[in-house]
């Protein structure tokens, strides 16, 4: 089968589960000898993966490239946009994203000779992020009409027009993929422009697959969407050798206490801080570490600072593929307070690194996980009293880490990729 995918962001740059999720399936509908061209957002400058090739022209609105892919990835190309698209923006990002993304006069000549290579469109980058959405929408159009497939499938709002602008393009059904609703990013206070993107998207596509039972629920509830059109597709891990490559040499009596994620309202740092104070009363050699960033991050510190907990308390700014690897090797436990988590794929990476797992009931990842402590995201006390309880009982952690790796041998991506496919049959039938 031939799938024609759109999706925000692709390894080597990921900014979130979205990216992770989308290679680990990529990769297993390739083992299971499907063929994949994926079109990925990006501009001029950055370093893409291995098997792509970006051929650069800064100032032409968008293009596209067809890429041979390595042995690991025969099978899936991947196909460049050029916009300034990117995962989690909001409408100042965006702005500052595509001012970045301006084309230096002396590059004029040098487009002049590569036009006949790219994929042209009316007008340059758009004014605001919906108007960026709704270029790299056109652009899918034009690459629908290029490509033969069988089936496209969009991941989440920002290629909700894209996959609908090929579907009207090529007549193939379009499968809707979300790992993340403006309801889990905003609570209430939604952009009413994105809640009407991802409505829109889930009412004109073909099926809607959700990472979670939580998300499907969601979908439900505030969409409006028949429960029969949503098909629960849950996440999974691929990196099973990685305690292999980082492995660490842990300091029983400096414990490291981890928060990963984007510091915003929907990952809960803030209860991450005040457990924090509440455990150093009782264990006050305890480091805590929030890796990540966002904007929540000056709050955070400045939190820190009034609850005199600097000393014990770390950011690390956001960090890359190989150093989120790193920090869960050094890492004792792993904590995920999320306030709505579609899923949660970084708690499955945590017990890859055999690191005890603490995470919230108002998560995807809660459905499947057995083996980890379970805590409600606003519950700051029960969020400390189970940190401590890992701290105080030596042999829980062992429990807990030996239980995960039980339950991770059932956690892979080849078991979601069939459930995809089943999805992709259900449409072409």
């Amino acid at each position: 089968m031939r799938i024609l995918m759109f999706g925000w962001e692709f390894p080597p740059h990921v900014s979130g589960g979205l990216g992770t999720a989308c290679f680990g399936i990529t990769k297993a509908l390739v083992a299971l000898g499907h063929r994949i061209s994926f079109v990925v957002p990006g501009w001029p400058g950055e370093d893409f993966p291995s098997h792509v090739e970006l051929i650069s022209a800064p100032a032409i609105p968008m293009r596209a490239e067809n890429i041979d892919a390595p042995d690991i990835f025969s099978g899936l190309q991947i196909r460049l946009i050029n916009s300034a698209l990117r995962p989690y923006l909001n409408d100042g990002q965006y702005e500052k994203q595509r001012r970045q993304s301006d084309l230096p006069l002396d590059e004029k000549d040098w487009m002049e000779k590569e036009v006949s290579r790219v994929f042209r469109a009316s007008g340059p980058y758009g004014p605001d992020l919906i108007a960026e959405v709704m270029r790299y929408a056109r652009a899918a159009g034009v690459i629908a009409a290029d490509q033969s497939f069988d089936v496209i499938h969009a991941h989440d709002w920002m290629t909700v027009f894209a996959g609908l602008y090929a579907k009207e393009a090529s007549g193939k059904p379009l499968v809707l993929h979300i790992h993340s609703l403006e309801f889990d990013r905003s609570g209430e206070n939604v952009n009413q422009d994105i809640f009407y993107l991802e409505r829109c998207g889930m009412v004109l596509c073909d099926h809607v697959i959700a990472v979670s039972n939580y998300t499907k629920n969601l979908i439900i509830k505030h969409y409006g969407i028949d429960p029969d059109k949503i098909s629960v597709v849950h996440n999974a891990v691929s990196r099973r050798e990685a305690p292999r490559v980082y492995h660490w040499e842990k300091d029983p009596d400096k414990k490291v206490v981890l928060f990963l994620g984007r510091i915003t309202f929907q990952k809960g740092p803030d209860y991450f801080v005040d457990a924090a104070a509440r455990v150093l009363k009782e264990f006050p050699e305890i480091t805590f570490v929030m890796a990540g960033a966002g904007d929540m991050m000056s709050r955070m510190i400045e939190r820190v600072a009034e609850l005199h907990i600097g000393g014990n308390f770390h950011f690390t700014g956001f960090l890359q593929a190989a150093e989120v690897e790193r920090i869960f090797s050094m890492s004792d436990m792993y904590v995920m307070p999320s306030v709505s988590e579609p899923f949660g794929i970084s708690s499955l990476e945590a017990m890859v690194y055999d690191v005890p797992v603490i995470i919230s009931r108002q998560s995807g990842a809660a459905e499947i996980l057995d083996h980890v402590l379970k805590v409600d995201f606003w519950d700051v006390d029960e969020i400390a009293n189970k940190i401590i309880a890992i701290l105080r009982h030596p042999s829980l952690a062992e429990e807990i880490v030996e239980r995960s790796r039980e339950q991770l041998r059932s956690v892979h991506w080849e078991k979601a990729a069939e459930k995809i496919v089943a999805v992709y049959r259900l449409m072409l039938h």
